[in-house]
């Protein structure tokens, strides 16, 4: 797949404990790019929407509450393969089950305090990106390294 765009969230415990410039330096040194970077405080209303296939199951107040609870960063990250690429370097969703040297599993606690967010395919990033960002806070230039990746 060529270049592409995806949605991570620096969760609130990401936020909390401290690691939103570790997690942002893994996906530099991958050769990723941020096109886009805000912090925010999700309300319940983009919390439905950001997570609306999970809004009918009984662990979904849990997870509104959690995401509510505290600032989050929201990061659009580009390159090729992007959604694949972050989804490697997060790890797999469980922390106590995700390899180290991943995000989650060198810092992730449980299912709900893992940390990072991840769109899970290039459609659904399409869809989370356009939540958490207009097409004026997304940016489009060049990395000087560029030539240094492919």
């Amino acid at each position: 797949m060529a270049n592409e765009r995806t949605l991570v969230l620096c969760k609130p415990d990401a936020v909390q404990r401290g690691f939103m410039g570790q997690i942002i330096a893994r996906f530099e040194r991958k050769g990723l790019k941020v096109a886009g970077l805000k912090m925010l405080l999700i309300d319940e209303g983009l919390a439905a929407r950001h997570y609306q296939e999970h809004v009918e199951k009984p662990f979904y107040p849990h997870l509104r509450d959690f995401i509510t609870s505290s600032p989050v960063l929201a990061m659009a990250i580009e390159g090729d393969n992007a959604v694949e690429v972050v989804r490697a370097l997060m790890g797999t969703t469980n922390p106590q089950k995700a390899q180290p040297g991943t995000i989650r599993g060198d810092f992730g606690i449980n299912l709900t305090k893992n940390l990072v967010h991840g769109s899970d395919s290039s459609e659904s990033a399409q869809r989370e990106l356009a939540l958490f960002f207009t097409d004026h806070e997304l940016y489009e230039y060049d990395l000087t390294i560029s030539p240094w990746l492919s």
